[in-house]
Parts: structure tokens; sequence; C-alpha cells
């Protein structure tokens, strides 16, 4: 198996200026990924996707080459993670390198860990498409999701006699923090391939994710009181 490590991380941010660099904890935001990253794979196997030079230095700093900067256009807040896979996919295939497996890891996910990425990996096998990371969602369709009909009034999303949370069936939600692709699969169609799915489930701290200030607070708090 020849993976790609993938680490998107384009330069705007609305949520959090200059999210991807800031200071978490005293080191920029993107070193938790790269230092995992680094650990499972050789540098020539990370292929960090920027558009911003600001990120490019930073990660240049931190060990890994910036092998393209990404267009302006695939760089917006509307641009798609497909894209940008299939974008890097592309470079390197023509240069006559190709991948089997793209491990897509968003820097957003601090708490993730090389033995998080390891874990996934091991789940990993050529006949299903992805593996996935996730955890046990609080918000369980069975109980306490509602969706709104015609006349306005709440229904459940998804219909049981449950009287208590914990008799529910599980549900999984994914959190963003690993993704394992398999690329032929993904070449047929993008992310609407990806049928074959299987989960690799993370614990609810290992799976924060930033997106705003509270998320930021939550993860620096938990990498200060384990440090």
């Amino acid at each position: 198996m020849k993976p790609l490590v993938l680490i998107p991380a384009r330069g705007g941010s609305k949520g959090i200026k200059n999210k991807n660099i800031k200071l978490l904890n005293g080191i920029p935001l993107i070193y938790y990924t790269i230092d995992a990253a680094l650990k499972i794979v050789p540098p020539s196997n990370i292929c960090l996707s920027t558009d911003s030079l600001d990120i490019a230095r930073i990660a240049r700093e931190r060990g890994v080459e910036i092998p393209f900067l990404r267009p302006s256009e695939l760089a917006s807040d509307i641009s798609s993670t497909e894209d940008v896979i299939l974008h890097a996919l592309n470079y390197y295939k023509n240069k006559n390198i190709y991948f089997d497996v793209v491990i897509l890891l968003q820097p957003t996910s601090p708490l993730r860990t090389n033995i998080h990425i390891k874990e996934a990996l091991s789940l990993y096998t050529d006949d299903i498409d992805m593996v996935v990371s996730t955890k046990l969602t609080k918000s369980n369709p069975y109980y306490v999701l509602m969706e709104e009909d015609t006349e306005g009034f709440l229904f459940k999303s998804k219909e049981g006699n449950f009287t208590r949370r914990q008799d529910c069936p599980n549900v999984y939600e994914i959190n963003g923090a690993i993704y394992v692709i398999n690329v032929r699969k993904f070449y047929q169609g993008g992310f609407n391939s990806l049928k074959r799915r299987k989960k690799y489930l993370m614990d609810e701290y290992a799976s924060v994710d930033i997106d705003n200030e509270l998320d930021w607070v939550i993860a620096e708090n938990i990498l200060k009181s384990h440090a």
C-alpha cells in the first residue's frame, strides 16, 4: 500500500482568523497534524495543500515540503474537499507518481494522534472504499433529533419507541479527524462512490474539531490538562 497523507490548509478562515497557524497551547495549530503525519510516513508521502505563503513557510519549518500552492479557485469558502483531493492526486499523476490510498487529515483535529491514524489504517483493506473516524453522537436521531412536516409539526428524524437514550441503537457521527480513502474508488465518482465504509471509533476528547472560539478553548484546555 502506497499512501499519500493529504493535509488541506487554506489561508482564509472566517470563524477564527489565521486559524491554521494560530498558536494553540504554544505552537501553531497545523503542527499537531504535521507531527502526527511525520510519525507514520516519510515527508515525501505528505502533501500539505495550501494557498497561503505563510502556512507554507511555517509547515516547511516543521519538516514538510510544499509541492505546490493551491490555486485560488480551490481555496474559497465554496471549494470542496473532493476537489482538493483530486487536484493533489492529479498533480502527482502528472509526474507519474501514483498512490493507492489518501489519508486525509484536517488540521482542525489537533487531539488526533499518530496512534489514532495507525489504528484507522489497520482497519483498511483494498476491498473497502473508506475508513472514516467517528464518535458516538449525542444527537441521536431516535431520541432527540426532530424534523418539521409541511404543517409545522415536529416528528422524530428516525422512528423508534424508546423512552431512554441509552436504549437507542448506537449512532455514529463523523468527527472529521481521519479519512482513509481508496484512490481507485475515489476516481470513479468522488465521495459519492465510496459506499463500502468502515468506522474508526474515537472518544469525545480526541474528536474535538475546531470550528469556532469555543472549540478552541476546549482543545486548549484539554491539551493543558494533559501536559
